[in-house]
């Protein structure tokens, strides 16, 4: 008696704790295309690179409202910021290349990073202040330029600064705070003028978001949100049906995900 009354709690818990994933996810729209990628602004236009490697956007009604036909122009894209949507950053890592789009995807300008004695960068990020944020990973230092790609400012080296390796992959600028994530050694805080402020043990997450006094990302089939107030960390496990889904992107309130044929955008609390 005592072990039929065990399994029927664990059934009980298991499908509380699956309604608790569904509730935490609510369906906003579903694009039905295949894409590559896809990442959404803070305004919620929704930016899809198609298989044939054309950027395309589309606004909050789901109309198309523009496209960009020469992603591989400049090579193997590596990443797209989209925090400014007057300003969108294109990142070509292989080939040390930022090219600049207006909010309708026409090119504003393009740097050649090693024409301005950058040999080898891994990660760009848009400032609050319409400049751009690299680290030189050559230097093992994190620069600020202009959109010509001239030098504004810049930090110690990064390896006088802390005894561990940093190659962040991720830069984001946010409420007065500038955010760097390796995934390996974790998320590193600096403010504008690039003085250390601290370092939180966040590794091995995805698509890093700071929403307030929160930091989200995506990690073993779930969202992890980690309080920079209380230190907490708490866990949202995606629901059995989004097995069908093979990649995520999160934006400021948005779960990005991408299925074989369609990109589905669903609202998620933390």
């Amino acid at each position: 008696m005592k072990n039929w009354f065990t399994i029927l709690l664990l059934i009980i818990l298991g499908k509380s704790v699956l309604a608790q994933g569904d509730s935490a996810f609510q369906l906003v729209k579903t694009y039905p295309f295949e894409v590559a990628d896809a990442m959404l602004d803070n305004l919620d236009n929704l930016y899809i690179i198609t298989p044939q490697d054309q950027l395309k956007k589309y606004n909050i009604n789901g109309d198309s409202v523009a496209a960009f036909n020469g992603v591989k122009r400049f090579g193997k894209l590596h990443s797209v910021d989209v925090s400014n949507p007057m300003k969108l950053l294109l990142f070509y890592k292989d080939f040390s290349r930022i090219v600049m789009l207006d909010r309708l995807l026409t090119v504003r300008g393009t740097i050649d990073l090693k024409q301005n004695n950058i040999m080898q960068a891994s990660a760009v990020g848009a400032s609050y202040d319409n400049k751009i944020w690299i680290f030189d990973s050559y230097e093992y230092k994190l620069k600020k330029l202009d959109e010509q790609g001239s030098l504004l400012q810049e930090t110690s080296d990064f390896r006088i600064l802390f005894d561990q390796s940093i190659v962040p992959q991720q830069i984001l600028d946010r409420d007065g705070l500038l955010y760097l994530y390796d995934t390996t050694s974790g998320l590193f805080v600096f403010d504008y003028y690039g003085t250390f402020k601290r370092k939180l043990p966040l590794s091995n997450w995805n698509s890093i978001v700071i929403a307030g006094k929160n930091v989200l990302g995506i990690s073993n089939n779930g969202i992890n949100n980690y309080s920079t107030a209380t230190l907490m960390e708490s866990r949202y496990m995606f629901p059995q049906n989004f097995l069908r889904y093979y990649r995520y992107s999160l934006s400021q309130n948005k779960l990005i995900a991408l299925s074989k044929n369609s990109v589905s955008i669903f609202s998620y609390r933390h």
